[in-house]
């Protein structure tokens, strides 16, 4: 496995034992995630009782992960973290650490400040597609009439319909506006002063209570088995794709080793035989890179089946390739400087259809789907660029050959 991948691997692991240690410590993350100055930092903050992450009239105050633990619950193992705003200008590269530290936590506090705009739509469609428990929190509620509040929650309650449990929508004014006082005195004498009202996160702070409550320990569990499977697959396609590329370094050794055995071989027709030899050896090595062994025969017998579809979808291909070794037959051999180059090419050619075909089954865990074999040998011959793929076989023919353009047999 090439190095950059088991750096990745290692770094993707170091995760695993991350989500494990919570585990095994019983810690519960809960995400604070929403557009920028909807007070998620002020509602994470009131539920802390300490203001323990920064906030600011400034768009885009919380530029990185943070996290506060709410000693309120239970002995202290629930952690709030507050993220960076999903719509902040150039800031993308927050963003997308929003969505990962959403998509890792075991609850998410979706925060609004009004009714959803379209990216906080979007935002909410793929933190739901993570199978995440949204709590959806109406925040700044206090700056609404009753009439605008019970509005706002009918829309809201509209456009998360299926994403977010009715129950999970609640209203927040972490940050109660200034209010204006206005005192008389006996003598008809009014003073005026500003007072700010305590927060009321009543409403979120007893649903939170409810869920934690009733599946706390669940949602842990859940969320580790979800990040479990969803790494195992990106590990997959990452292990997948490096094999893949391998493949293909392998793929164009063999197609370069037997293009030009079948050019220089006088003996006829025994360079086929020689040719099927190599799509042996080829494919024998393919399935050791992919951790599915084939023996001789086995890998013999996959040839058979490949070289059956690629007779009855290319048999043009082949007739040229049989031809020119009955050439050299009948000229006992003196013919192949003439037909070794352009034999050389389809060998090179047919190798690597072989290859790609064989890849596509090892990489389907020794299966050739629903279609079968005919299906995948068709797919790959409609995909491949013949004429490039044959002229880049007689280039490098003629490099390991060293032989000019100008001096080698055209095909």
């Amino acid at each position: 496995m090439p190095a950059d991948v088991r750096e990745t691997l290692a770094a993707d692991y170091q995760e695993v034992e991350q989500m494990l240690q919570k585990l095994e410590q019983g810690h519960l993350h809960l995400a604070a995630f929403g557009r920028v100055s909807v007070g998620k930092s002020a509602l994470l903050n009131a539920l802390l009782g300490e203001a323990r992450f920064s906030t600011s009239p400034l768009h885009g105050e919380t530029k990185d992960r943070q996290t506060g633990q709410w000693r309120e619950f239970q002995e202290g193992n629930v952690f709030l973290v507050d993220t960076p705003g999903i719509n902040e200008v150039q800031g993308e590269a927050r963003e997308q650490l929003a969505r990962e530290v959403a998509s890792r936590a075991d609850l998410v506090l979706f925060v609004v400040d009004g009714d959803l705009t379209d990216t906080e739509i979007a935002a909410l469609r793929s933190v739901a597609a993570q199978h995440r428990p949204i709590l959806l929190i109406l925040n700044k509620a206090d700056r609404y009439t009753t009439v605008e509040r019970d509005a706002l929650l009918a829309s809201l309650k509209r456009h998360s319909e299926g994403l977010v449990d009715p129950r999970n929508l609640v209203t927040a004014a972490a940050d109660p506006a200034v209010q204006q006082v206005i005192r008389v005195d006996e003598a008809g004498n009014e003073t005026w002063s500003e007072r700010r009202p305590p927060p009321d996160i009543g409403a979120v702070r007893e649903r939170l209570w409810q869920i934690l409550e009733a599946e706390g320990k669940t949602l842990a569990a859940l969320n580790a088995s979800l990040f479990a499977g969803r790494l195992s697959d990106q590990v997959g396609e990452r292990v997948l794709a490096a094999r893949r590329t391998l493949g293909q370094r392998v793929i164009r050794s063999y197609c370069v080793g037997k293009g030009v055995a079948v050019a220089i071989n006088p003996v006829p027709v025994a360079d086929l035989v020689a040719a099927a030899v190599v799509d042996v050896s080829m494919l024998t090595h393919l399935s050791k890179l992919y951790g599915l062994p084939l023996s001789r025969s086995e890998a013999g017998e996959l040839i058979k089946t490949i070289g059956a579809q690629m007779l009855l979808l290319m048999g043009t291909v082949w007739a040229v390739h049989v031809a020119s070794s009955a050439l050299k037959l009948g000229t006992g051999g003196l013919s192949a400087v003439v037909t070794g180059g352009a034999q050389g090419a389809v060998a090179y050619y047919s190798t690597y259809v072989v290859g790609q075909v064989a890849e596509r089954y090892l990489a389907q865990g020794k299966s050739w789907g629903e279609g079968g074999p005919k299906f995948v040998v068709r797919e790959i011959l409609d995909n491949l660029d013949r004429n490039s793929i044959m002229e880049q076989a007689k280039q490098e023919i003629r490099e390991k050959l060293k032989v000019s353009p100008q001096s080698a047999p055209s095909a």
